[in-house]
């Protein structure tokens, strides 16, 4: 039986701070309201939806108590709707989408809603704490590191330079921008209050002017923590073969911190013969695969080869990448390992440009890069994912 994608909306971005426009909208307001848009604009019956399965990496306060069951029950859907919270840290947004694809296709379920929602103006990120990086037990043994001295030890061990980074990240801004006025993100919503009235209707991270000459003034985020925080030496310990940790990576190359949510409708072929829907995509082929924790920002290239080499396909058979822009040598790496041409991979701008709502950001790139299939009239997409604590998950697409 097969998996297919009905549909895969979002709503656009808010700056994750409290100067952004949507700090005072709670994440079950925008998940709520996605789950509205989704059956408006399908007009389907909300009792033929079995489950909402909802990525979300902060599960404390606003997110806490499975924010999945609580959008559900507030959806108007029905009583009968249920809702499972899951964790895949980064790629929860493309974990629950998978996840749903599997339901639908062992035949135990014919129509979900996946997707994801953070709320990081709200609920900060890693006020959930965890033993992962918080306890010396399980942190020392690993080689623990944070997340941007590991962008930068990829870096520092596979040559890439500031210049590099800098050079990736304007042209994921000057993308985002182009596509922004294109009007290329055809699955994007806006986000509303109770009375309906448009609050936020763009992706407000998105920087015009933004040039390698004015991210070269930009401070290295990471220095500090590295070398007065001692991971820096952790790191080393680990890579010998590294001279030196050279700090790249800034606010400026690195991915936003944003507010938002987005929503797939996945369903069997009978379900949506009976709804009347067109299916916009067929999931052909997922994979996850775990990496060395301290270089936690590799597991793409190794989940794309095992996504790939499932359904017999080959890296060239992939019309467009969406590789989460988590830090700018994290998409530079993979296209290196993989060797897919940046033309094909974040064409229209990535996290850096548009932010990167940590549970969510999976079913965005979905949505994304179905959307750019269907404008360009082309067959196969791939979305990919580098995982904090050393994964990388894929999942490759065929447009109907």
């Amino acid at each position: 039986m097969e998996a297919y994608i009905y549909d895969a909306i979002r709503t656009v971005r808010g700056k994750g701070s409290k100067k952004g426009s949507l700090n005072t909208v709670t994440p079950t307001h925008l998940v709520t309201q996605c789950l509205t848009d989704l059956r408006d604009k399908h007009g389907f019956d909300p009792e033929l939806v079995e489950d909402v399965i909802l990525g979300c990496v902060t599960q404390v306060m606003d997110q806490g108590a499975n924010i999945a069951k609580t959008a559900a029950q507030q959806s108007g859907y029905g009583d009968h709707l249920c809702g499972v919270t899951l964790n895949r840290f980064c790629g929860s947004g493309l974990e629950s989408i998978n996840q749903a694809a599997a339901y639908v296709k062992s035949g135990f379920s014919e129509l979900l809603i996946a997707g994801g929602v953070e709320s990081m103006s709200r609920v900060k990120m890693g006020s959930d704490g965890g033993a992962l990086m918080m306890d010396p037990a399980v942190a020392l043994p690993g080689h623990a590191i944070p997340q941007g001295v590991s962008a930068d030890l990829i870096a520092s061990k596979y040559g890439f330079s500031r210049n590099d980074v800098d050079i990736f990240a304007a042209e994921s801004q000057r993308r985002a921008l182009a596509a922004e006025q294109a009007g290329y993100f055809k699955s994007r919503v806006n986000v509303r209050d109770i009375n309906g009235l448009t609050m936020l209707d763009k992706d407000e991270n998105v920087r015009a002017g933004t040039t390698v000459e004015s991210l070269s003034t930009l401070q290295p985020a990471f220095a500090m923590i590295g070398e007065m925080g001692g991971f820096d030496a952790v790191a080393l310990d680990k890579y010998p073969e590294v001279e030196f940790i050279d700090h790249v990576h800034h606010a400026g190359n690195s991915s936003a911190i944003v507010d938002g949510a987005s929503l797939a409708l996945v369903g069997s072929e009978a379900v949506g013969a009976k709804l009347g829907l067109k299916p916009r995509a067929k999931i052909t082929s997922v994979g996850v695969m775990g990496t060395d924790p301290t270089m936690m920002l590799t597991g793409i290239a190794p989940a794309c080869r095992k996504a790939l080499t499932k359904v017999g396909m080959s890296v060239s058979d992939i019309d467009l990448w969406e590789i989460n822009e988590a830090f700018a040598v994290v998409p530079l790496r993979a296209m290196q390992d993989l060797g897919v041409p940046h033309d094909r991979v974040n064409v229209n701008g990535g996290a850096i440009a548009l932010g990167h709502p940590l549970g969510s950001t999976g079913c965005m790139l979905m949505g994304t890069v179905i959307d750019e299939l269907e404008r360009q009239g082309k067959g196969t997409g791939l979305v990919t994912l580098c995982i904090g604590g050393g994964m990388g998950i894929a999942t490759i697409i065929e447009r109907v």
